[in-house]
């Protein structure tokens, strides 16, 4: 009963816009900092964002800086990811995960270096003309 699911994938058109869901059971999310992370195919997962638990700080790769948003709310326990001005670089199946860490900037440099207590089964984004 313990998971994480994602939702809100799907296909969009370059600069269009997707909004991300994880949402968890069998745990509050309030506890928990959540990462944002991505693979495409051929390539490595890469972290995207992350948000903490304590205060809230937020955390985003440089590849997504200024386009994607990541949010929190712990009343109805799910996190965020809003997406804007998509690009075809961005496709990837998208996780979400709780870093043992917490956030920091590691995670979404070097997220193959944390552990992880839950990971979601992940939502396919396919952004193409």
């Amino acid at each position: 009963q313990v998971q994480l699911v994602e939702s809100g994938g799907g296909l969009v058109q370059p600069g269009g816009s997707l909004r991300l869901s994880c949402a968890a059971s069998g745990f509050t999310l309030d506890y928990y900092a959540i990462g944002w992370f991505r693979q495409a195919p051929g390539k490595e997962r890469e972290g995207v964002s992350c948000i903490s638990s304590s205060d809230g700080s937020t955390y985003y790769a440089d590849s997504v800086k200024g386009r994607f948003t990541i949010s929190r709310d712990n009343a109805k326990n799910t996190v965020y990811l809003q997406m804007n001005s998509l690009k075809p670089e961005d496709t990837a199946v998208y996780y979400c995960a709780t870093p043992q860490i917490g956030c920091s900037k590691v995670v979404v440099t070097t997220p193959l270096m944390i552990l992880y207590d839950y990971w979601g089964q992940g939502t396919q984004v396919t952004v193409s003309s």
